[in-house]
């Protein structure tokens, strides 16, 4: 079955000049590029897009370091796409993500409040309608 789901290239590696490598690893894997935006998000797209977290301890330490600065936002589409990108991306844990995943050959600890973790994936076919309604509404 054809999915969708979104890739948010986050603040640190669009600063790090990583865009075009962390795209170019789905694309290499066959996946399909169907949309892709530069945003400076408002708060507001950002507080949508986490909403399950708000109240958490790390909601604004997130929402601070998500709006530092552009991010690319991505909607790849193919076969069991959530789960390949998952794959591709590696553990939210840089330290722990295995050579040859975007976390594991370009994350690392920055010692910070928030991960820096490079990149955002949907978890789910209903998490990506929903993320994808968000940032290309």
């Amino acid at each position: 079955m054809t999915e969708r789901t979104l890739i948010l290239v986050k603040p640190d590696a669009v600063e790090r000049n990583l865009t075009g490598a962390i795209l170019a690893r789905f694309e290499t894997k066959g996946y399909k590029l169907s949309a892709l935006s530069f945003v400076e998000p408002s708060r507001e797209t950002l507080a949508a897009h986490y909403a399950e977290h708000e109240g958490k301890a790390f909601y604004e330490p997130l929402l601070e370091f998500m709006s530092s600065g552009p991010i690319g936002a991505a909607v790849f589409e193919g076969e069991r796409v959530i789960e390949g990108a998952r794959t591709i991306m590696g553990p939210s844990d840089p330290t722990v993500a295995p050579a040859g995943t975007i976390r594991g050959d370009f994350g690392r600890d920055w010692g910070e409040k928030v991960q820096k973790n490079l990149v955002h994936g949907s978890d789910s076919v209903e998490s990506a309608e929903r993320e994808i309604a968000i940032w290309f509404a």
